[in-house]
């Protein structure tokens, strides 16, 4: 019976979901979209779309979204929004973060990425037009993707928090202590290995089109280097997120190095009592902050 009403409840968000987007204008976009993606189909082939597509997108979306937050150590105005004022970024520490970003991706990630090619021809993942889902159904996907992804790196995250093993992987992400939004994937290879597999357990169950890929990645790179970005800027639109961490949830573990182990979400940390040293931080600040004014 309990099965029954969920299916119906689905059912019925999901028709709402379709007679809003009938309401709302055709996308100018998407034709442009639409052409581009065949002339790719017409023109690569099946492995070149998934492998050098993949890393492509990856590296582009990547340091693209790195670039703000690199640009705002030279702007004096936006020191106000730097949560960690007292430690400024540093060239040798930015470029030695560049260089361990660069081992990372191409000799731990490139060859996961060389993958992807056989994942989709093993699941049958199609890549034509006509079955790519739509704007709502891809976002549902990748929110479950994300939900999926926070809980993996909150149990491991924390895992490698763990005295005995600390020491061996974890502590090299730990090495800056105030955080840059280039530092996010920043971490010894095992961890690469070990916290990145959240990240492909969504794809495995949830994929349905090549598409996903990569709105995925795109996702939750903006979202990592988001919350390393070290900087919470106003009007942030992923804080409008329902429990999204956002930027002094994590930076906060960086400074304190115990509690608030989740990548995406608040829940996991607030069901386990792991951000009981963020919230009397944040309660502290705002006390200090009222009496300063």
């Amino acid at each position: 019976m309990a099965t029954n009403e969920n299916v119906s409840i689905f059912s019925s968000a999901s028709l709402a979901v379709e007679y809003v987007d009938s309401l709302l204008p055709e996308n100018p976009l998407q034709e442009p979209f639409k052409n581009a993606w065949n002339y790719m189909l017409d023109n690569y082939t099946k492995f070149q779309i998934a492998t050098w597509g993949s890393l492509i997108i990856h590296e582009v979306i990547y340091f693209l979204f790195s670039l703000p937050g690199f640009l705002f150590q030279f702007i004096p105005y936006m020191k106000k929004y730097k949560i960690q004022k007292d430690k400024p970024e540093t060239w040798e520490g930015q470029w030695k973060c560049f260089k361990v970003l660069l081992f990372n991706h191409f000799c731990i990630q490139f060859p996961l990425i060389c993958g992807t090619y056989y994942f989709t021809e093993y699941f049958n993942i199609p890549y034509d037009w006509e079955t790519m889902p739509r704007w709502y159904l891809l976002l549902a996907r990748c929110f479950g993707c994300a939900v999926i992804e926070d809980t993996w790196h909150y149990f491991l995250h924390r895992l490698l928090h763990h005295k005995r093993i600390y020491k061996y992987i974890h502590k090299i992400h730990h090495e800056f202590q105030a955080p840059f939004g280039m530092e996010a994937e920043y971490a010894h290879p095992l961890e690469t290995l070990i916290l990145g597999t959240g990240f492909f357990i969504g794809i495995i169950l949830l994929c349905d089109h090549v598409v996903l890929l990569w709105a995925w990645v795109t996702i939750r790179l903006l979202e990592t280097i988001d919350v390393h970005s070290g900087y919470d800027i106003p009007l942030n639109p992923l804080n409008l997120i329902p429990f999204y961490a956002g930027s002094r949830h994590h930076d906060f573990h960086h400074m304190n190095f115990i509690g608030n182990y989740a990548s995406t979400f608040t829940w996991w940390d607030r069901i386990f009592g792991t951000d009981s040293q963020f919230i009397a931080y944040t309660e502290k600040m705002k006390k200090i902050k009222k009496k300063a004014e």
